[in-house]
């Protein structure tokens, strides 16, 4: 049974070979800087120091600008996407990432990794969460609808899987050749993608050619206006979509303020340095590789996405509380099992995302709601930072140095109550008739 589904996902991902592989060199290449980064940015801010409050301030900065404007920027994205085609915008989404790491493979003195946030403010601005709405929406456009959860699923499970290897690669590569390693991956993706990738989307026609510049500029921002307008009309009026907004929004609003702090506080408290980060983060993709894979392909048919959805987010729940509780260096790794669960959280609502929205409109959808999560990924740092600062430090009000992680665990909890009262399942009329909105591609 295990081995036909495995194979059945096999053949429902071979149209998209050519998204998948070069995305995969994306994804290692970004994993294998991470575990290293903590060490990097900690010498050069405070050198010979465990605990580095500029660094995490600096990034819990990073954190609420990239949110900000993502807040704009992502839905622009997927409408873009939805108009102009999936490959051009995948293409400028993954360059992105070349330039910081770039900076960091010349240079890592305190200069450079000023440099280096800036720029990789900016990236993350472009590329992230915008990937993989992209990616997700090019999926849905050639894979059937009762097919896309598992196709979904196995495009995360790639994303694991390429973070397993990055993560290996981070673990036994010597540090000074592990940004340049990365770069060459990273100029990969896009070079195949240019050469290889097909378009799935009917570009628009310009019909504007003779009009003046202030006109054609006036022109593009009333059409933005009106699409973004028509892409919150087509989530809020959609109980599913509104249902999966608010899930969202405090999962995120939880584990991106984990993420933000989460190597600093291991690295404060138990000494942790890029070998051990890379064992965690290696122990969280295999699992997921296997859940993602596998057990979401198998359950879904049997339970649905509501079911697999409330079940990761009870696992994101015990990920954090055990982290922010953690009292001995083998605690982290009992909690980093649960990344084998909680990542289901992806596939999952990508699959609800999808099966609420038409056909014509999964990047507007994909991309608003990816809009709604930087929100809260934008807030999460506001709170998260100066309090796991304040915890870490002397001046604490009372022994518990994850007591940030355990307020982050709280917001999951009410992700988990607004996923327990949602219906996947609920899907309005999509009648030509009655649209919400007149797909941009089918104007003449």
């Amino acid at each position: 049974m295990v081995l036909k589904e495995c194979v059945r996902g096999l053949k429902e991902l071979r149209p998209l070979t050519h998204l998948l592989f070069p995305l995969c060199f994306h994804w290692i290449a970004e994993a294998m800087t991470v575990s290293v980064l903590v060490d990097v940015v900690t010498s050069a801010l405070c050198p010979g120091q465990t605990t580095c409050t500029e660094a995490i301030y600096i990034s819990g900065l990073q954190q609420t600008v990239v949110g900000i404007f993502k807040m704009v920027v992502l839905p622009l994205l997927g409408q873009l996407a939805d108009e102009y085609g999936r490959k051009p915008l995948l293409l400028i989404t993954v360059s992105t990432s070349i330039f910081p790491f770039a900076v960091l493979a010349w240079n890592q003195s305190r200069e450079s990794v000023y440099v280096y946030y800036v720029l990789r403010t900016i990236s993350f601005i472009i590329s992230q969460g915008s990937i993989f709405c992209i990616a997700v929406a090019y999926a849905a456009d050639i894979i059937e609808e009762g097919n896309r959860a598992a196709a979904f699923s196995w495009i995360t499970g790639f994303f694991s899987a390429s973070h397993v290897l990055g993560n290996l690669l981070a673990r036994f590569l010597p540090e000074k050749y592990i940004f340049v390693v990365s770069i060459v991956l990273l100029i990969f993706g896009p070079v195949y993608m240019h050469f290889f990738l097909a378009e799935t989307v009917d570009r628009v026609p310009k019909r504007d050619r003779d009009s003046t510049f202030l006109t054609k500029i006036t022109n593009v921002a009333h059409k933005r206006y009106e699409s973004m307008r028509d892409a919150a009309a087509i989530v809020f009026k959609s109980p599913t979509l509104r249902g999966i907004s608010f899930v969202l929004f405090f999962y995120e609003l939880g584990m991106s303020g984990i993420s933000s702090v989460l190597l600093f506080y291991l690295k404060a408290v138990f000494g942790f340095n890029k070998n051990q980060y890379s064992e965690i983060l290696s122990m969280v993709g295999i699992g997921a590789i296997f859940s993602q894979i596998l057990v979401l392909p198998l359950l879904n048919p049997l339970v649905g996405e509501g079911w697999i959805l409330s079940l990761a987010l009870l696992a994101s729940i015990a990920y954090g509380l055990l982290y922010g509780l953690a009292w001995a260096s083998w605690v982290p790794y009992l909690s980093a099992s649960f990344g084998a669960i909680y990542i289901l959280v992806k596939p999952a609502t990508y699959a609800v995302i999808s099966k609420g929205s038409s056909s014509m409109n999964q990047g507007k959808t994909q991309g608003f709601v990816a809009g709604v999560k930087s929100i809260a990924s934008l807030l999460s740092p506001l709170g998260m930072s100066p309090l796991t600062s304040w915890f870490l430090s002397s001046a604490a009000p009372f022994d518990c140095k994850g007591f940030s992680i355990i307020v982050a665990s709280v917001s999951m909890m009410i992700a988990l109550c607004f996923a327990c009262r949602l219906k996947p399942d609920e899907k309005l009329s999509h009648d030509p008739e009655d649209e919400i909105e007149a797909p941009l591609l089918r104007e003449s």
